[in-house]
């Protein structure tokens, strides 16, 4: 089963790991920051040695995001969203056995002051996987 973990951030200013230019996580102790590092590398470590790490990808600042909207015909705006605080700062594609095991990774990848979605990945023709 396919599943998309997206990674939703407002850092300020936009830097990866999101994490280390958040308030919520730069207030916490240097001790509690490095568990959660350790707790995120391990965790990467296990998809990549289990098969279950499709691809990954930080995203850019999304002040240099383009909308593109239709009427009539095709118009680009300013991105990334409409009036949204959060920003999508990178995803990860996994390939895993099971929503469970889906559940189980996404909850190591939210972090301080960071929203983070799974969402199945939906086969061409439109039926989840």
């Amino acid at each position: 089963m396919k599943y998309v973990i997206l990674i939703h951030s407002n850092p300020q200013p936009w830097g990866h790991p999101t994490s280390d230019f958040m308030k919520e996580h730069q207030e916490l102790p240097q001790q509690e920051r490095d568990r959660l590092n350790s707790d995120f590398e391990t965790v990467m470590g296990e998809l990549h040695e289990r098969g279950e790490l499709l691809t990954g990808a930080a995203l850019g600042d999304p002040t240099t995001a383009r909308l593109y909207r239709w009427d009539k015909k095709p118009i680009a705006t300013d991105g990334p969203y409409s009036e949204a605080k959060e920003h999508l700062a990178g995803f990860f594609l996994l390939d895993v056995e099971s929503q469970e095991r889906a559940e189980e990774v996404v909850a190591k990848f939210a972090g301080p002051g960071e929203t983070v979605e799974l969402r199945p990945v939906m086969e061409m023709g439109g039926s989840a996987q």
